[in-house]
């Protein structure tokens, strides 16, 4: 039975490679030679041993992540690494900066207030976060615990196609909404972390990627599920992991790599969001929220003329197939979130229909 299939611009949970679902139907009732579904089988069998040996290779492989950084699978979300990255960095006496671009920051900020002192580096929120912050625009922290990002901004539509400068301070990052979307230099970092439901797998599981000198500064009397040293020593099997989510995240790495790997996808990512930004810079019918320099490749938000005309286009673009295109309220219009696994035929298509209904409106 043939399954008909619209296009998903969710921001996210997000859309997933048609080749990664297939195969996860195929299995989903046994696994091959095991005869139990993924989601049955024991978190401490071989099978899952297998697979959670196999993700973790291929990121290393993907990413080139150096052997001094431990990657973690965790659950809760990016907005659980909110709290435990200054649970677990912001040691006593330290500060801790905040680049704030977008909503996300600011709540990370939040939370790391709870815990210890902290600074904002730098925020664009005065002109609602339509742009990236120029290098002289940071006034950094001598000596900061670490610095804080987040290397694109989901509801603004903006993202870093730069790394700051930061001094000997770890350079802590929420990777989120374009982990894996294109190359990623790991050994500038100090901890990355990304919850999978946009580029790398289904929501449920959290990827931490640490470099080992950091996990001296998880001290003991940390809540042990909230202690990065623990995970790492325990392989992130402390508890139950998250098995289906690390064993569907597997799943779309091997697809990274058979699409030719991080620079290959980067390519078809650029091609993708330059291919939709010319639509909106052709008229001015369409009005892109984020600055030409800070332009986001995963994340593309617009606006209309008039809240009518955006309402009608919205209506009108999911009775044509076309789902998850209204904009956060923060922001209004239009978003379009179009992640790895997003088909570049989907763009085509949404070009067709926005010159279509710019005719008719415009």
């Amino acid at each position: 039975m043939s399954v008909h299939r619209i296009y998903n611009f969710s921001a996210g949970p997000a859309v997933l490679p048609l080749p990664v679902l297939e195969e996860a139907q195929r299995d989903l009732i046994a696994l091959p030679g095991v005869g139990m579904s993924v989601m049955e089988i024991s978190h401490r069998s071989k099978p899952f041993d297998a697979i959670l040996e196999n993700a973790e290779a291929d990121m290393r492989l993907l990413a080139g992540i150096p052997d001094n950084y431990k990657i973690l699978f965790l659950q809760g979300g990016a907005s659980t690494q909110f709290s435990m990255v200054p649970m677990n960095l912001l040691t006593a006496g330290a500060t801790a900066d905040y680049i704030l671009t977008g909503d996300w920051g600011k709540k990370a900020l939040k939370e790391a207030k709870k815990v210890g002192k902290t600074t904002v580096a730098a925020s664009t929120e005065p002109t609602n976060f339509d742009h990236i912050p120029a290098q002289d625009a940071l006034t950094l922290t001598p000596g900061a615990a670490y610095v804080h990002m987040t290397s694109n901004n989901t509801i603004h539509g903006t993202e870093w196609h730069h790394l700051p400068s930061v001094g000997d301070a770890p350079l802590v990052c929420d990777t989120s909404s374009n982990m894996f979307s294109r190359p990623i230099d790991v050994a500038k970092y100090g901890l990355i972390y990304a919850g999978a439901q946009k580029n790398l797998g289904p929501s449920g599981v959290t990827v931490v990627i640490i470099r080992e000198d950091l996990l001296a500064r998880s001290a003991d009397a940390l809540p042990t599920m909230l202690n990065y040293k623990v995970h790492a020593e325990n392989g992130s099997r402390y508890n139950t992991p998250p098995a289906f989510g690390i064993y569907i995240l597997g799943l779309v790495l091997k697809w990274l790599k058979g699409v030719g790997g991080l620079a290959a996808i980067e390519a078809i990512n650029i091609r993708k969001a330059d291919t939709l930004y010319a639509e909106l810079d052709r008229t001015e019918f369409w009005r892109p929220h984020a600055r030409t320099d800070a332009r986001s490749r995963m994340n593309i938000t617009f606006r209309l003329p008039s809240e009518e005309l955006e309402n009608a286009f919205a209506k009108a673009a999911t009775a044509a197939g076309f789902d998850g295109l209204k904009g956060h309220r923060s922001v209004g219009g239009m978003r379009a979130s179009i992640y790895n696994a997003f088909p570049e035929e989907g763009i085509t298509a949404l070009v067709e229909f926005m010159r279509e209904f710019e005719r008719k409106n415009g």
